[in-house]
């Protein structure tokens, strides 16, 4: 059996009310490039009645594949079970919202058929919320500062992208339990280039993503691709015994030239600050530690729980 020429790779959750026009324009840009495509529906166990019309799309057509995960073990994971099952020789991920125009990739294809690894998608205009894109500029100028390695992440450029096979395998082996799946890419050193295209607003209900996600996503992505956070909480550490050095000796001079003087105050300032940054200290080795923890496990990424039209 001949590979697809392209795997589509989509993870789903909250989409119900999306998925049939999602296919609908998945089968039309695809068809003018090729036939021989697949396009992965990976179900991350949405609450709603998204895998029955996951289904029905994939009865209509068995280029349509479906994969449930046993239970929510978020988007990308999701990605991972979906470009570890696809087959085609180049894969593309995009979000199931429609915030990603499926007319992009005939374009995106003719440009990794120019021989780049990846092909990144760059938002002109992004469809998100102020709130939304003013956490995401300041998550990413922060992720590049902490970055201890020389690939720096861009705060346009989303999950629309298209990979060689060679790239999906790549990822494949990976086996970070924490993982990102941009950076992770990022990580993996391929030739790269950019398209830019026009990011929608969302088709249809709202993101799953709240605050909280956002900013337990963020420090995942951080703490997970460097150890920066435990070198500065060491230089910090280090700059304030050198402040309490020079702050001690001026305080001995001092009792000689002006005699005793009180100054509670001041020292129980200087008290709670050391120790709000000991504890903040501890926190970020207890962040370090417990992914140590977590990855010694060695359990399984994700468990599928039923697979459609998957050999």
């Amino acid at each position: 059996m001949t590979s697809p020429e392209i795997s589509v790779v989509i993870p789903v959750y909250g989409a119900e009310k999306i998925v049939k026009e999602l296919l609908k324009r998945l089968h039309h840009s695809l068809s003018q490039i090729t036939n021989e495509y697949e396009i992965i529906l990976v179900d991350d166990r949405s609450p709603d009645q998204g895998w029955i019309k996951m289904v029905e799309g994939a009865r209509e057509d068995n280029r349509v594949k479906l994969i449930r995960l046993s239970r929510n073990f978020g988007q990308h994971y999701a990605l991972s079970a979906g470009i570890q099952k696809s087959s085609g020789n180049y894969v593309i991920t995009m979000d199931c919202d429609l915030q990603d125009n499926p007319d992009y990739i005939p374009e995106l294809y003719k440009k990794v058929k120019e021989g780049f690894g990846i092909v990144y998608t760059s938002k002109k205009r992004t469809g998100h919320g102020w709130f939304k894109n003013l956490f995401a500029r300041a998550y990413f100028r922060l992720y590049n500062w902490l970055s201890d390695n020389s690939h720096k992440a861009t705060k346009d450029v989303g999950s629309f992208l298209i990979m060689q096979r060679k790239v999906a395998d790549a990822f494949s082996s990976m086996n970070d339990y924490h993982r990102h799946y941009l950076l992770i890419l990022k990580w993996l050193g391929f030739s790269s280039a950019y398209i830019t295209i026009e990011h929608n607003k969302r088709f249809e209900g709202k993101s799953s993503y709240n605050f909280s996600k956002l900013l337990h996503h963020a420090l995942n992505g951080i703490t997970s691709q460097s150890v920066k956070l435990l070198h500065l909480s060491i230089s910090i550490g280090f700059i304030i015994f050198l402040a309490s050095v020079v702050l001690a000796t001026f305080i001995i001079f001092n009792y000689f030239i002006n005699g005793y003087q009180q100054g509670w105050t001041s020292l129980f300032v200087l008290l709670l600050f050391s120790t709000g940054l000991i504890l903040m200290s501890i926190g970020v080795s207890g962040i370090y530690i417990g992914k140590t923890f977590e990855q010694s496990k060695n359990r399984p990424l994700f468990i599928i729980d039923e697979t459609m039209n998957l050999d």
